[in-house]
């Protein structure tokens, strides 16, 4: 097993993410850059986008990405992994050439992984899978005809990436695959781990899940002193120095701001973690409660005897369905009395609306500066009771029907000048037309159903 460091570095954390940060990452020196970009969120847009277009489906910003890390992969300093391909890893394998051949960059591997898309085997799926597709969390059947179906991927393991990474890939394009499995993959390719090695699996699993939210390892969205964070308009993307056995030292570049101490590391070990003592991967089961954090100072904290368990025998499953169409209006009012206002210009709306004819599915009604974040709760007492000095109300709905949907909004026109006073209407992003609803249905497949049809291609610009 080789006795090299391995510095894995996260640049993105999300579609629309900066890639700013990449030059930095590099300039520090790194032998991986992983572009983690999906989120179930996502997935829903970039289907809508193949829906219009067939050749797009992936993430737009990955060529700006790209121009940036091209020219160091070139020269054999770095390797991109990323999960940018989204619905469509084949076309953004081609804009990923394109952009090589832009930059006069050629001699370069790139490896494209499709099987996570299980959308033509739907109906399959449904009938041959053990758990008949049943959502994880109400329990509820799913069934084939519901909704309208609009996309079905698994989140695929780091098996396909250590694949095209032991080809020779210099640059890794899936899908749908688990976040921590972009940061995983190297490890696995680079140290040589047995599939079965749960610990060591769990190590980098847990690697992985520090570095795929760009800053927030760093000090960004930090729920502490957030206050402290040096520079915060230079927060950097985190660095993991990963021996051979595990051990791991997180850590950023060194001219940037940010911070890394054990603070912000821990903040970042509970985010989107339902049970940090079984943390599912395709790979492995992760025990996050068995590691031991050192902050060495300096930006530098150490993270050792993290403990794993055997990979469970299914993917989880993203099916996404249709489930109507959504407008919304917004208004804000001044003080005195800015919420009850703002609550009776939402009674008067909704009687205008209801008046007119539309039928409408679903209502939202949130009024900012009292409940739209914090929800309908008591405020604490050291927060006072003073009357709020404005506040916005923000209504939404879900219809059935595309117009009815896009024509509520013009019931709150007119209330510019015939609502309560102190009021300002204003159009909300869907107030011209309407928004194709997604419902998101998570499921689990077999994973003996859908490794059979995951493939890696690498191609040679």
């Amino acid at each position: 097993m080789s006795n090299k460091v391995l510095r894995i570095a996260g640049g993105q954390g999300f579609y629309g993410d900066t890639p700013s940060s990449i030059a930095g990452l590099l300039e520090d020196g790194i032998d991986y850059l992983c572009l983690e970009a999906l989120a179930e969120l996502t997935l829903a847009i970039l289907q809508k986008d193949r829906a219009r277009d067939e050749s797009r489906g992936y993430t737009r910003d990955l060529p700006v990405y790209l121009k940036t890390a091209m020219p160091a992969v070139a020269a054999g300093r770095v390797k991109v992994i990323t999960n940018a391909g989204g619905m469509n890893p084949a076309a953004a394998a081609r804009v990923a050439a394109e952009t090589a051949r832009d930059l006069g960059i050629t001699g370069l591997r790139i490896a494209t992984v499709l099987g996570d898309d299980l959308f033509g085997r739907l109906d399959e799926l449904h009938a041959a899978t053990a758990s008949k597709l049943k959502h994880l969390d109400t329990g509820a059947e799913f069934h084939s005809a519901q909704g309208d179906p609009r996309f079905f991927a698994a989140y695929l393991g780091a098996r396909p990436i250590v694949e095209a990474l032991d080809a020779g890939a210099d640059i890794v394009i899936t899908g749908r695959v688990a976040d921590a499995a972009l940061f995983l993959a190297p490890l696995i390719h680079e140290f040589g781990w047995a599939w079965d090695d749960w610990d060591r699996l769990a190590a980098g699993a847990l690697v992985g899940h520090l570095l795929e939210c760009s800053g927030q390892t760093a000090g960004g969205n930090f729920s502490g002193d957030w206050s402290s964070i040096p520079e915060p308009w230079s927060l950097p993307y985190p660095i993991a120095e990963v021996d051979a056995d595990g051990t791991a030292i997180i850590t950023k570049p060194v001219k940037s701001g940010g911070r890394v101490d054990f603070d912000t590391v821990r903040h970042q070990l509970l985010y989107e973690v339902a049970d940090p003592s079984s943390y599912m991967n395709p790979d492995v089961v992760a025990d996050f409660t068995t590691a031991q954090f050192e902050d060495l100072s300096e930006d530098r904290v150490r993270i050792t005897g993290v403990r794993g368990k055997p990979a469970t025998p299914t993917y989880k499953a993203v099916l996404a369905h249709h489930s109507g169409w959504s407008g919304e209006a917004r208004a804000g009012f001044a003080w005195p009395y800015a919420l009850e206002k703002a609550e009776a210009t939402a009674a008067i709306f909704a009687r205008r609306v209801s008046d007119a004819g539309y039928e409408v599915a679903e209502w939202r009604f949130e009024y900012w500066g009292v409940d739209a974040l914090g929800g309908a709760v008591p405020m604490p007492e050291s927060a006072g009771a003073a009357e709020p000095r404005e506040v916005g109300l923000r209504v939404a709905w879900r219809c059935d029907d595309e117009k009815t949907a896009a024509s509520i909004s013009r019931e709150m026109v007119p209330l510019m000048l015939s609502a309560p006073p102190a009021g300002h209407t204003t159009m909300g992003r869907a107030a011209s037309g309407s928004t194709e609803l997604l419902e998101i249905w998570p499921t689990l497949v077999e994973k003996s159903f859908v490794d059979p049809g995951v493939t890696v291609t690498i191609q040679e610009v």
